[in-house]
């Protein structure tokens, strides 16, 4: 057991000086992250106590399940930043982005430039996790085509692709990069995810990391990421976080 402590690295000690989480679910009341402005403060408390003081929020939007707006994206913004003024708390950057499911709506989003990016040109997207999009091609090529660079969340949690690794390196020669969601080193997804998510690091095929925090379980689980072996695995990772965004 001692041995085993040893091994275990603080979450405060994990994450580089200046890391930015760059997918979250931190707003309050429009998706299936934090439900109040409480929960909000409660869930960036905690991860500021884990280290993380830099957030690139990312609220879903997805068709008429999400159906957020910039608008509503930035107003909810606007709501914790001053809650976390009130509460005297300077030490944290927030801002927001969205994570975009790749549908109809989407589509019309990109096509009036109405886009939300992590930082200059980079957007968050994700697939449903049944199958991926017909044209997902037509729509990397689309969204590179406006000027943007799309950047695939989790895409070790899209099961319809662990068969064949392949899949992978064709997305990435269309130009997408790569998040991976930090849970997905543990069993919380899955084995199946885990083992995904291994592969992939060894592929060198991921670019970013995200905790994809949702509520209080997810920040629990987060805390058995802290080993050494995950810290090597990764850490690479964790600085292009630091330094691209």
């Amino acid at each position: 057991m001692i041995f085993l402590k040893k091994k275990q690295i603080p979450l405060n000690h994990f994450f580089p000086e200046g890391f930015v989480d760059i997918h979250s679910h931190l707003l309050p009341g429009i998706d299936d992250g934090a439900k109040n402005i409480d929960q909000s403060l409660a869930l960036i408390l905690e991860m500021r106590s884990n280290g993380i003081k830099n957030f690139i929020t990312t609220p879903h939007v997805l068709g008429d399940v999400y159906p957020n707006s910039s608008t509503t994206i930035q107003t909810k913004l606007k709501e914790v930043k001053q809650a976390l003024i009130s509460k005297g708390i300077s030490d944290v950057s927030l801002k927001a982005a969205a994570e975009y499911m790749l549908d109809e709506q989407f589509t019309e989003l990109l096509e009036k430039d109405d886009i939300l990016t992590l930082k200059d040109n980079f957007i968050l997207v994700e697939m449903s996790y049944f199958n991926a999009p017909f044209n997902i091609y037509d729509l990397l090529f689309e969204i590179q085509l406006k000027g943007y660079k799309p950047i695939l969340a989790h895409p070790e949690r899209y099961n319809f692709y662990h068969h064949d690794i392949n899949h992978y390196y064709n997305l990435k020669k269309a130009g997408c990069l790569f998040q991976l969601n930090l849970l997905s080193l543990t069993e919380h997804y899955g084995k199946g995810v885990q083992k995904t998510s291994e592969k992939l690091l060894k592929e060198n095929l991921y670019d970013f990391v995200g905790t994809d925090t949702h509520h209080q379980h997810h920040l629990t689980i987060l805390k058995k990421i802290g080993t050494k072996k995950n810290l090597k695995n990764i850490e690479h990772l964790l600085l292009n976080n630091t330094k691209l965004l």
